[in-house]
């Protein structure tokens, strides 16, 4: 049992789950992140000639969802009637948060794991039809294949339902025709959600007219056009998609026709909790090393965490993570209880994502000129967390949503 200082809040069962996760998470993460060092920390060898993962790092991926799968974790927060074990999003957040504990930055494979929401198996893709069921649920429950979720274009980043892509109806099926940019793993993708306009009269109005359908990524008409990188890197993993005159049938529409966003916005709920989970793991870990240096390194004949200027910002970092833990499970829990927590789950992400950047900022700035160095990986926590500030509805965004929900009465804090 791990020695928690949240009492009530995680029922024992969800305790014991994420205990024992670490063993398998030292095997398979860990482990298999160690085995293949030289590929996966390279760019020379990561990353082929287009910019996008070698074959081989590829394979890598696909074999921890496959172990991930076979041990009983990856599709833990699926539920149980699309094949999963059915526990939740409070099981979700745990499990997450606990990966990254033990996987801190320098440790990407992590984020393979467990399903993601939009590269996997989730209850976003609830929708589909018996067809696709077969088609592809099985490749996804067993990680064999991955999925990716094209919703963000051009000119219709956060303001989603301002897409252009159309879907018009051709005989029982329809054609497509757009642009997607920004598409998280379209690079390695076996499938790809599509969201496209199928209404444009209720799209104009802003209730609905926008439909989901589920494509492969061999899908004639489908190019993937151009791999983003960023950062500096030579590579990435995130693409620009063009459709031209692509077809779909019906058994490949993913909900109710025109009414594809609410798919969408069941899978962000989960990619709030993922990147809330993901940063407060960041910024406990940050302060661990914090705390740790501080009190070792002796400066002027005394530790640093005996001068106020370097332990007092120590110790705020520290009570706004654990706030953001709570604010967390909080959410978590309100989701499990059917509720739809639209206050709460911007609020989790926002605060989460603030004080793990702070808790990273102060532990470079405890650490001085080493903080920078490459062997520390606090460069890389800060730069996974500037963009975790955009994943799943930027900072603004979080915001309005908050400000809309208290102006129209939801004031309860």
């Amino acid at each position: 049992m791990s020695s928690s200082p949240i009492d009530g809040l995680v029922p024992e069962d969800l305790e014991e789950l994420v205990d024992g996760m670490e063993g398998f998470v030292t095997r398979e993460v860990l482990g298999r992140h160690e085995q293949h060092r030289a590929l996966l920390e390279d760019p020379r060898r990561q990353y082929d000639e287009s910019g996008r993962f070698a074959p081989e790092v590829v394979e890598v991926i696909r074999d921890l969802r496959r172990a991930s799968s076979r041990a009983g974790y990856f599709n833990l927060a699926v539920p149980e009637h699309l094949g999963g074990a059915g526990l939740g999003h409070l099981a979700y957040y745990l499990a997450w948060e606990r990966i990254y504990s033990l996987c801190p930055p320098g440790n990407w494979l992590a984020q393979f794991a467990i399903s993601h929401w939009a590269y996997g198996p989730s209850v976003a893709l609830e929708g589909l039809t018996d067809e696709a069921r077969e088609r592809v649920w099985p490749g996804l429950l067993g990680g064999d294949e991955i999925l990716c979720f094209g919703m963000s274009e051009p000119d219709a980043g956060s303001d989603a339902m301002a897409m252009t892509t159309r879907a018009e109806r051709s005989g029982d099926g329809w054609v497509l025709n757009g642009r997607k940019i920004w598409t998280t793993h379209a690079p390695i993708a076996d499938w790809m959600v599509v969201f496209a306009v199928t209404d444009p009269a209720r799209q104009a109005a802003r209730r609905g007219g926008i439909s989901a359908f589920l494509l492969p990524m061999d899908a004639p008409g489908l190019d993937l056009h151009s791999i983003i990188r960023m950062w500096g890197d030579i590579g990435g993993n995130e693409a620009e998609t063009v459709l031209e005159d692509v077809r779909v049938e019906p058994w490949q529409l993913v909900g109710e026709e025109h009414r594809g966003f609410g798919v969408a916005m069941k899978g962000v709920s989960l990619g709030r909790l993922y990147n809330s989970a993901r940063a407060v793991a960041t910024g406990r870990w940050a302060l661990r090393k914090a705390l740790d240096y501080g009190a070792h390194r002796v400066t002027f004949g005394e530790p640093l965490l005996d001068r106020q200027a370097i332990g007092h910002p120590l110790a705020e970092a520290a009570a706004r993570l654990h706030a953001a833990h709570l604010v967390a499970l909080n959410t978590a829990r309100l989701l499990d209880a059917g509720r739809k927590a639209r206050k709460e789950l911007p609020m989790m992400k926002y605060l989460a994502i603030e004080a793990a950047h702070h808790a990273v900022d102060r532990a470079i700035q405890t650490h001085g000129a080493i903080g920078f160095s490459n062997e520390l990986h606090f460069t890389e926590a800060l730069r996974s967390l500037r963009s975790l500030r955009i994943a799943d509805g930027a900072d603004e965004i979080l915001l309005r949503t908050v400000l809309a929900e208290l102006r129209a009465g939801d004031t309860e804090l």
